[in-house]
């Protein structure tokens, strides 16, 4: 019996797109002959990104609660009715086996109408520090896959399973190849390698950074691959012209980019997070402050408190910056202690222990 139905929802930002599509396709494999439906907000990126990854979805007109008085506040109520209801449509017509959430307001409709029907249920937090749909459904669906330790300050105890954030197959591929990785780059096999991430947009901070100090990288005699985000590309790219510095809007081949680097300075969001405990190098957090209840310090923290990253807030970044980058480029000891203890936090099976969560629900079904 493979011809299982699954719904699955979230989105709102790539950090619940991309592990709902994981389990997806790791659903898919098991279940060859399943049926699988997605379901977003209809202005939102799952709109592109779950159709480009094979897959179909239905968009509900919904977003979240503003954090400060606003109009779109007024709509909201309206907003949710409409949404529950095409909820209530979408469950009725595909008929699910479980339905699944990765959290972000898309997905709260869904699964409140799911559980109030008492179908199978299971959500996925990404964060250390759990979203407000999520801690809302907690008590109603039958399974909570959470990737940091300590949630059952929030979440009840019984339904809680540690499996980690779902990663892209690549990186778990992701080998060693630090000469080959940086030939693909031309990059110098005399010099350390900086490694900047700031997501397929960008981080205005982190681009401004690194901006200020392209002097400061020479002196350190260290080269960058610098991926400023496309909406910033314009604005850096002729520091391509640098015999020291590579900017790009986004890089095709990441687990290169991985492989090249000696240190990487990066955001904190849940899956940037998990991805860096998998490819177990030296990182500087830079979380961006401007984030729902402030998840990515909250995350960055996390892997700081086990000595296993170096987190800076942004308003410290000028006065502790290259400070702290020269301490960590000069000293192999301390680079190879964060690397260990990072590698030691990474969940490379997360993806196959939430489908075998999953498959336990169909049994019970």
């Amino acid at each position: 019996m493979g011809n299982y139905k699954f719904i699955l929802s979230g989105g709102g930002t790539g950090g619940h797109i991309y592990p709902a599509i994981a389990i997806a396709n790791e659903l898919k494999e098991r279940y060859p002959d399943a049926k699988l439906l997605f379901v977003g907000a209809s202005d939102r990126m799952e709109m592109d990104k779950v159709p480009q990854a094979g897959y179909k979805i239905e968009g509900l007109w919904i977003s979240g609660i503003q954090r400060k008085l606003s109009l779109k506040n007024l709509i909201f109520p309206f907003k949710l009715i409409a949404s529950l209801l095409r909820s209530r449509k979408i469950l009725k017509t595909f008929k699910p086996d479980v339905v699944i959430g990765t959290g972000g307001f898309a997905s709260g409709p869904l699964l409140k109408v799911a559980t109030a029907k008492k179908i199978p249920s299971l959500i996925q937090e990404q964060n250390s520090f759990p979203g407000i749909t999520n801690r809302l459904l907690a008590k109603k669906v039958d399974k909570i896959c959470v990737a940091y330790e300590g949630l059952e300050r929030f979440f009840p105890k019984d339904k809680l399973k540690l499996t980690g954030n779902p990663i892209r197959k690549d990186l778990l591929e992701l080998q060693n190849n630090s000469i080959e990785a940086k030939d693909t780059f031309k990059l110098r096999h005399n010099k350390h390698t900086l490694l900047v991430l700031g997501g397929s947009l960008g981080a205005r901070r982190i681009n401004q950074l690194i901006e200020h100090n392209i002097e400061f990288f020479e002196d350190q005699n260290v080269q960058v691959i610098w991926q400023c985000g496309k909406l910033y590309y314009d604005q850096y790219k002729i520091y391509s012209k640098l015999d020291h510095i590579q900017v790009h809007a986004f890089l095709n081949q990441m687990e290169m980019a991985y492989g090249a680097a000696d240190v990487i300075i990066s955001r904190a969001g849940a899956i940037s997070v998990s991805e860096m405990c998998v490819v177990g190098k030296p990182v500087i957090f830079v979380p961006s402050p401007n984030v729902a209840e402030d998840h990515q310090t909250k995350n960055a923290k996390a892997i700081e408190e086990k000595n296993a990253a170096i987190l800076i807030i942004e308003k410290d970044l000028d006065a502790k910056f290259q400070d702290e980058f020269s301490e960590l480029i000069s000293n192999d000891n301390r680079r190879l202690e964060l690397s260990s203890n990072i590698k030691k936090l990474a969940h490379t099976n997360a993806t196959n222990e939430i489908v075998d969560e999953i498959e336990k629900l169909l049994e019970k079904a």
